[in-house]
């Protein structure tokens, strides 16, 4: 595809998430359809969903373990969810109906004027939008990425309250193209109001590294740590009360990384370095 046709898509494509939006009637009916399957194989589990506002614009922040994600934030909330996605998904032919389910583009590992209007375009008409602060999966389970600071640019901007979320259960979900029978977890916390902070200069790196990022990681911790039906069918027999402890001590606080960029960078970079090793050898040679 020319760059001038990908570079109409991704137009297109913005400019319906922010004059149509969602299509109801076609949200309603994936969602019909996806539900059953995906609570039942998942044994998805929400807690908190009370504290994700019923109506109005609302930022919902959670960690990012798999491209499936989305969904389970989808799942666990009744309003129609908003969300990013990178670039790459929109050139493929069923962008259309990504699109249609609430989908715009972002540009990965670089700062999009584009996809920050058309977010702050959703929340100014009272959506409900989805960010995950990490810009890109972090599939080790017991760790979180250091968080970008989009999401608390973005409250700031428009008003809008973030909800701390956790997603648990989705590392390495699949084994190869299945995906495992495994429960995940879905927490949603109270929101944070962000113009307590407003005329602050510090106000996102308040907002996000020591109130929205520390509130994840606790929850995030705290629902890795929950026991499921066996396990906890035997600690209540007296017989699994090791392995219980040992799994809460694991999970009790994940690891916190550095800013993680995304697959795509880091693949980049690495080709970059081979080529130039390449270079190296053959002046050498």
């Amino acid at each position: 595809m020319s760059d001038e046709r990908r570079a109409a898509r991704l137009e297109r494509a913005h400019r319906h998430a922010r004059e149509r939006g969602v299509s109801t009637g076609l949200y309603t009916l994936v969602r019909w359809i996806v539900t059953p399957p995906l609570r039942l194989w998942f044994r998805l589990r929400v807690d908190g969903a009370e504290h994700v506002p019923a109506e109005g614009a609302a930022i919902l922040a959670p960690n990012h373990k798999s491209f499936l994600d989305v969904f389970f934030i989808g799942l666990a909330t009744r309003r129609p969810v908003r969300y990013m996605a990178k670039t790459e998904i929109f050139t493929a032919p069923l962008a259309w109906l990504l699109v249609r389910l609430g989908a715009f583009p972002v540009r990965r590992g670089e700062a999009d004027a584009d996809a920050i209007l058309t977010a702050c375009a959703i929340l100014e008409q009272g959506g409900l939008l989805a960010v995950f602060p990490e810009g890109t999966r972090v599939e080790d389970p017991h760790a979180l990425g250091s968080p970008h600071h989009g999401a608390g640019r973005l409250a700031l901007e428009t008003g809008a309250p973030v909800v701390p979320a956790a997603i648990a259960g989705t590392s390495h979900l699949w084994l190869g193209p299945f995906p495992k029978p495994h429960r995940v977890r879905v927490g949603f916390l109270p929101p944070l109001d962000a113009h307590e902070l407003e005329g602050r200069e510090d106000a996102v790196e308040e907002l996000v590294d020591h109130a929205l990022w520390p509130a994840v990681r606790q929850e995030y911790g705290r629902q890795l740590a929950r026991p499921g039906l066996i396990l906890a069918a035997l600690a209540a027999l007296g017989l699994g009360g090791g392995l219980l402890a040992r799994r809460r001590r694991r999970a009790s606080l994940p690891e916190l990384l550095d800013v993680v960029e995304p697959l795509k960078v880091r693949r980049r970079r690495v080709r970059h370095r081979v080529a130039e090793r390449l270079r190296v050898a053959r002046r050498r040679s």
